[in-house]
């Protein structure tokens, strides 16, 4: 269990990230086409797992929007917007903002959340998950994480990509 805070007050999730060098748990999550998909639906492809409470609060909707565009131009890297709303949602939001270089993908009958440790046990917000980013190499080895410490708060951008750049 790991404690964040959302505006000011303790967080408690469910587990831990998957730790730098582990092997990254497999997923199944549901795309905007309703179909699952895996961590072998993006296999020899370097994945950065951008997790988020949902896509239709500000901060959420910022940081999309910049991977968007900071990892638009990285070589065989998919970045893979993962929240608990439903697909038809996060569709609706990346075609309203135009976002090409996300693919969302939702944990509407997953249980991604509490397999990577960041479901929400407590407080108002308990069973959406803790903003997190975790990047995972060609062969799905966790390389970088960062459990954001104030569920407010952006991830950082500038750590994680550099990550990606020196591993091109």
């Amino acid at each position: 269990m790991a404690t964040i805070a959302f505006q000011g007050k303790p967080v408690h999730t469910s587990g831990e990230l998957p730790a730098v060098g582990s092997k990254a748990p497999d997923f199944s999550l549901v795309s905007g086409k309703l179909m699952e998909v895996s961590l072998a639906t993006y296999a020899g492809k370097r994945k950065v797992l951008h997790i988020v409470p949902s896509l239709d609060t500000p901060t959420c909707a910022i940081s999309t929007r910049k991977f968007n565009h900071k990892a638009a131009n990285l070589p065989n890297t998919v970045v893979l917007a993962i929240s608990a709303d439903l697909p038809f949602a996060q569709c609706r939001f990346c075609e309203s903002e135009g976002l090409k270089n996300v693919i969302p993908l939702s944990t509407f009958r997953s249980g991604f959340a509490v397999d990577y440790g960041v479901k929400l046990v407590d407080s108002i917000l308990a069973g959406l998950m803790a903003r997190a980013v975790v990047i995972l190499d060609e062969n799905d080895t966790v390389i970088y994480s960062q459990l954001v410490d104030e569920l407010a708060h952006e991830p950082d951008y500038e750590s994680a990509l550099a990550i990606l750049k020196d591993k091109s």
